[in-house]
This record gives C-alpha cells, sequence and structure tokens, in this order.
C-alpha cells in the first residue's frame, strides 16, 4: 500500500486531467459572449458611440454556472472614440443558452440596451403577450353561484 502523500499527488493529477477532458472552457468561448461580441461588432448604435471600427476583449469576466443554468458576464470594447464595457446575461433553457440582456456602458455616457436590437436581428421565442387574444384551448366556465361565508361570532381579532 502506498502512503497518502505519495497518492495525493497523483489523485490531483487525474482529476486536473479529467476536468480538462471534460470541457472546460475560457469564458471568451461561452455562447452568450460568442452572441454578444458579435452584436456589438455589427451594431450600429455601439459603432456611433464607441466609433467603428469596434473590438471587442477576449478577457472575459463574471460567472456561468452551468448547474443552475445563469450567467452574468463583462468584456470590455473599445472603438476609435471610445471606450466601454459589454455586460451580457443569459439563461440556458433546454441545454440551450440563451441572451436574456445585453448592454453597452460606454465610459463617461449613458447606457444602450442592446437587447432589442438582437432580438430583432436574430429572432426569439419569446411570444408577445396580446391582452385581447383568444385562449387557444379556451372552455367558457360558468362563474359559481351564489357563495356564502359564515363568520365566526365575535368582534374580529379574538
Amino acid at each position: 500500500m502506498r502512503p497518502l502523500s505519495k497518492v495525493l499527488p497523483l489523485l490531483a493529477a487525474i482529476s486536473m486531467t479529467w476536468v480538462a477532458g471534460a470541457g472546460c472552457r475560457p469564458l471568451s468561448q461561452h455562447p452568450i459572449v460568442i452572441e454578444a461580441v458579435e452584436e456589438v461588432r455589427g451594431n450600429s448604435r455601439v459603432a456611433e458611440a464607441l466609433g467603428a471600427p469596434v473590438a471587442c476583449s477576449s478577457s472575459v469576466r463574471g460567472t456561468a454556472h452551468e448547474a443552475n443554468g445563469i450567467a452574468t458576464l463583462e468584456f470590455d470594447a473599445t472603438g476609435s472614440k471610445a471606450k466601454g464595457v459589454v455586460v451580457v446575461e443569459g439563461k440556458k433553457t433546454g441545454g440551450e443558452w440563451g441572451v436574456t440582456m445585453l448592454e453597452l456602458r460606454p465610459a463617461g455616457g449613458a447606457k444602450i440596451s442592446l437587447t432589442s436590437d438582437l432580438e430583432a436581428r436574430t429572432g426569439t421565442d419569446t411570444p408577445k403577450f396580446d391582452p385581447s387574444a383568444t385562449p387557444a384551448n379556451a372552455t367558457p366556465v360558468a362563474p359559481p353561484g351564489d357563495i356564502e361565508i359564515v363568520l365566526p361570532p365575535g368582534p374580529p381579532g379574538q
């Protein structure tokens, strides 16, 4: 039997090899970052705010949790006139990541929401709410008849 001091380094090496092979990737390769970079580089409002051409840093900060499917990430964007920070949030649904919020925060300027620009370019699978629409599987239900509520005797609260 090997002493524990010789087994621990071996176990550490095996676990590091397993983690590397299990799909660890840099945050710059996260699906919502890739989608955000594509939108930022091609967005005319970003080019107007930062100056064209717009370059995105590959250094990404934040967290992306595969277990609960929530990510909040940010990276720097630089144009010919200014710099800014791009903030992207996403949710994993049905095994696929999707962007829920995308905005540019130019240095010294007001935030620019890019979420609707991204949705217009890529489409969205979120149905629009129409309060006047008739539900698809609506079965008319008659309202309940008379309802009688019996209160206990005595003053309220006792």
